[in-house]
């Protein structure tokens, strides 16, 4: 076996004999859908009405989607609701609305209260910010060596190396007591936005593109800095940096049922180390089901962009939208991506909230015709999935939007994931600080076996 530099080599391909084993592990490992059913299993941790399985108790975060009745006859009814979202029992909305009216980025302030329970005063949030900005620094040669060489083609993985190779950099790395827990999140929260754009950086230039390197400015928030680093000019409007802020406090956390959330607080509970932890989150975060839906709509856009005649047209874009739902145009999923919600029924709160800020700056960026589009198959989509679903509500997801915001904003597709996680590693820290404080217990679900019990064959009588 031979590994060539240029990953054209016999090490990655699928040869007749992987696609023998393949067979053979075909044969052996079929379940019947139907056994899930008789023994009663949450598939996906969910209850049949698609509530997630209650596993744990948190204080950093809330989801409310739907109200629970009882009738006459003693039986639970679920209602849907507009959705909020609660950053420690206050309403994300009134967060981002707060910190707009005092002209000030929000961000901060969000990870403050996810991570200490309560909003900061004027001065803790300014040493806070003064604290997060020590740390935005990487090792000597860091970049050079870790991040630059070899990039793989999904920043994802390239983040996840730099975040398990910070592990050697650090004096205490195993120690999961609270204080150094709480420092090395701080640091991590801190590096986030430098690894996404190093990564990126280091991307384009594998591709044959310019490298230019800019360092973070203590002075800036997140937001700022993020774009900063991104464009070579390092320029950016007030608009596009508040924007970027509000998306950066919108997707901070999502309560700890998430897929990734959930991942970390399995991994804590092992007792492992937080760069273990993290880069776990992280692995959950890549999946395509999980922070890569806006990719996803962006794609169908285009699309949608591409083959429908006349943009402003209700009739043709209807056509056209049935014929994704049909399975006939589009990936063939027969899904129209961005509407609808594995937990909000009426209404998304994020997107509610995004609504103005995808306004403005579509504005800013002379991109109305787009957005009209983007409405219009919203309104279209809504109407078609809720008449094929027999449902009188659906939400349109956060995702929905957030993409072509990111494009608006000038930010590549390969950043779109990393984003999330620059915005998420907040709720992730919080919750591990907890899972360490009060989670106590191993993280064990059970599964059932259905293999049938047999006897040992002897080689000569196989």
């Amino acid at each position: 076996m031979i590994w060539k530099e240029n990953r054209e080599n016999a090490y990655c391909e699928i040869t007749p004999a992987i696609l023998s084993l393949k067979e053979q592990w075909e044969k052996k490992n079929f379940i019947d859908p139907r056994l899930y059913k008789e023994y009663n299993v949450k598939r996906g941790l969910r209850n049949e009405d698609g509530r997630g399985v209650l596993t744990g108790l948190t204080r950093v975060a809330e989801i409310q989607s739907y109200n629970v009745y009882m009738d006459a006859a003693d039986r639970e009814h679920i209602a849907p609701s507009d959705g909020i979202l609660y950053y420690r029992g206050i309403d994300c909305r009134e967060i981002v609305k707060g910190s707009a009216k005092r002209g000030r980025f929000a961000f901060e302030e969000a990870a403050y209260l996810l991570l200490f329970g309560e909003l900061p005063t004027k001065e803790q949030l300014q040493d806070f910010c003064v604290q997060l900005a020590s740390y935005r620094t990487l090792p000597t040669n860091f970049f050079r060596d870790v991040i630059l060489k070899n990039p793989p083609q999904d920043l994802m993985n390239t983040m996840q190396r730099a975040i398990l190779t910070l592990f050697c950099y650090d004096d205490k790395p195993n120690d999961i007591g609270l204080e150094n827990v709480l420092r090395q999140c701080l640091q991590l929260m801190s590096n986030m936005p430098v690894l996404a754009i190093y990564a990126y950086q280091a991307w384009r230039y594998s591709q044959g593109e310019s490298l230019f390197i800019h360092v973070p400015l203590p002075e800036l928030s997140t937001a700022e800095n993020f774009l900063r680093m991104l464009r070579e000019d390092r320029s950016y409007t007030e608009l596009e940096a508040r924007t970027l802020d509000v998306a950066l406090v919108l997707h901070a956390d999502h309560g700890g049922g998430n897929n990734s959330t959930f991942t970390n607080h399995v991994v804590t509970s092992s007792g492992t180390d937080t760069y273990s932890a993290i880069a776990a989150a992280m692995a959950s975060l890549k999946g395509p089901r999980h922070g890569g839906a806006n990719s996803k709509v962006m794609a169908m856009m285009s699309d949608i962009k591409t083959h429908v005649r006349d943009w402003a047209d209700e009739d043709c874009v209807t056509d056209y939208l049935t014929r994704i739902l049909n399975k006939e145009a589009f990936d063939g999923s027969g899904l129209i991506y961005g509407l609808g919600h594995a937990v909000y029924t009426k209404t998304d709160p994020r997107c509610e909230v995004f609504r103005d800020y995808v306004t403005r700056l579509a504005h800013e960026k002379h991109r109305e015709r787009e957005l009209a589009l983007y409405n219009s198959v919203e309104t279209i989509g809504k109407q078609l999935l809720m008449e094929r679903q027999h449902k009188s509500v659906l939400s349109t997801n956060i995702d929905f939007y957030s993409g072509f915001v990111y494009e608006m904003l000038g930010l590549p597709m390969e950043l779109y994931t990393p984003l999330f996680a620059v915005a998420r590693i907040s709720g992730w820290s919080a919750h591990r600080m907890e899972e360490l404080s009060a989670g106590g217990k191993l993280i064990r679900p059970r599964y059932e076996c259905v293999e049938e019990h047999r006897s040992y064959v002897p080689m000569e009588r196989r």
